[in-house]
């Protein structure tokens, strides 16, 4: 006989649930809670032997609704439901979800999952940056291949037509050409530079990176700058190519400076390197127990509206005479390492938060 409020032990055939970013919940006949996953523990900031055996419906700003939906669902009048709800939170605003109903194959229990629609909408976001970067990749590495064979020869050319010339005058037209050539070169060789080398892997402490990074940045900018380190040092090491994570960090930090030069002026200017551990996060639609979670954070004017959703595509930069190139390199680093880099932006306050998977 069940005791309403118990918290039996989860059956071993629901352990898999705790891998699914989804939220899930098992509810007896009567409505009671028999299981619920990680995630769902996560969005409702309890752990499962509280919530087990409590009414799933208080868990809901409309409990009426929900208890007419199991009421149904109990009843066999439909195989499954799906409809939207809002999901309370304990000193936190109401999450909207998508919540589907289902009997199972588990007699008289039902089997509950709900997608928050703010997830939903990241997932996505993060799915469609992911693609757009591999497809980006490919047309930039085909490019560059197609650039790089005839820019040899319009160099080579231009330097043996300036042995042949006498006049000094038509000589500088030759010195431009073999300048812009070389110059186009070295945009071809960054184009290619993360597809050149093997990813060489090692144990790597972010703190190492942040500090290395730091100081490359202060060195560069000597005065007015102020770079505040909030580290989290219980955060462990991790297999990944260092110098492609200390180029992804300054290539990031770089875009900070540069765009608080204005501020450096005033001796006002901050830069905030924060690193933290992220537990049972879902992003490129998979869930990860621990994840790095570093966040470069600037005051300074945000990123422009116009290429606020563009700035990690390549060529695409907000300051003149800039290659947009940084952070498209910092995001295929990242990537990479099965991380992402995302960005929130607002006059004030700039976040490039860095996501890496832990062990």
């Amino acid at each position: 006989m069940r005791v309403r409020g118990a918290a039996p032990r989860s059956p071993p055939s629901f352990q898999a649930f705790d891998l699914l970013s989804v939220l899930v919940a098992v509810l007896h006949a009567d409505g009671s809670v028999w299981y619920v996953n990680a995630a769902l523990e996560q969005a409702l900031g309890a752990s499962r032997r509280s919530l087990v055996g409590g009414d799933f419906s208080q868990f809901f700003t409309e409990p009426a609704l929900i208890q007419t939906a199991l009421a149904g669902a109990h009843s066999n009048d439909f195989a499954a439901l799906r409809f939207e709800a809002l999901l309370r939170r304990p000193h936190q605003d109401s999450v909207p979800v998508h919540m589907n109903l289902a009997t199972g194959e588990l007699r008289g229990h039902i089997v509950v999952e709900l997608w928050p629609l703010e997830q939903q909408v990241r997932q996505d976001r993060e799915e469609r940056l992911l693609e757009q970067a591999q497809g980006h990749k490919e047309l930039i590495r085909n490019l560059a291949h197609e650039i790089k064979n005839p820019l040899g020869g319009i160099r080579g050319a231009a330097q043996l037509l300036a042995l042949e010339l006498q006049s000094p005058e038509l000589s500088e037209y030759t010195e431009v050409i073999v300048h812009e050539a070389d110059r186009l070169q070295s945009l071809v060789d960054r184009l290619l530079a993360p597809h050149r080398h093997p990813h060489q892997v090692g144990d790597v402490n972010i703190h190492e990176v942040c500090e290395r990074v730091r100081s490359l940045i202060l060195v560069e900018y000597p005065q007015g700058l102020h770079i505040q380190r909030d580290y989290d040092t219980s955060i462990p090491e991790f297999r990944g190519d260092r110098a492609q994570l200390i180029q992804a960090v300054l290539n990031i930090v770089q875009n900070a400076a540069q765009a608080l030069l204005p501020a450096m002026a005033q001796g006002n200017a901050c830069i905030t390197l924060r690193t933290r551990v992220a537990r049972q996060v879902t992003f490129g639609r998979q869930r990860y127990r621990l994840a790095l979670e570093l966040h470069v954070i600037d005051n300074g004017p945000g990123v422009p509206d116009a290429i606020r959703e563009r700035i990690f595509y390549p060529l695409v930069s907000g300051r003149e005479g800039g290659s947009g190139l940084g952070l498209t390199l910092a995001q295929t680093f990242v990537q990479q390492h099965h991380g992402l880099i995302e960005c929130e932006s607002v006059p004030g306050c700039t976040d490039f938060r860095m996501l890496i998977p832990l062990p």
